[in-house]
């Protein structure tokens, strides 16, 4: 589960964002157990108390659970409060951005639709 690290973003939150990518990919599964912070800290070179930051993240979230003594482990329903997350976030960090600009642009709602709907990726 290691990523290269982006120093542009606070590794705690890089930690949380890779449990939950392995979480939506499939890599993790409701009760499996998720790396411990030793385990975080020896992967990535860090210190214990930054990966059990973004562990409790979680934790608090409802992503992941603790079995005292044993570990963390994730929780019945993440996959759906991940991605139910993700597209509240998705939406306002992107489509409340487009539609303010398309509204700024002149371009209907309806037309952004079309745009969308015929967009063929890349950079042609």
């Amino acid at each position: 589960m290691k990523l290269p690290l982006d120093e542009n973003k606070l590794i705690y939150m890089q930690i949380a964002e890779a449990i939950e990518d392995a979480v939506i990919s499939g890599e993790l599964s409701e009760g499996d157990q998720v790396y411990s912070t030793n385990q975080f800290a020896r992967l990535y070179g860090i210190n214990p108390a930054t990966a059990a930051k973004g562990i409790n993240l979680l934790v608090e979230e409802g992503i992941l659970f603790k079995r005292r003594g044993i570990g963390m482990f994730v929780a019945e329903g993440a996959r759906n409060m991940i991605i139910s997350k993700r597209k509240k976030q998705f939406i306002e960090d992107h489509i409340s951005k487009l539609i303010r600009e398309a509204e700024k642009l002149n371009i209907t709602k309806e037309d952004l639709i079309d745009i969308i709907r015929n967009y063929e990726g890349g950079d042609k």
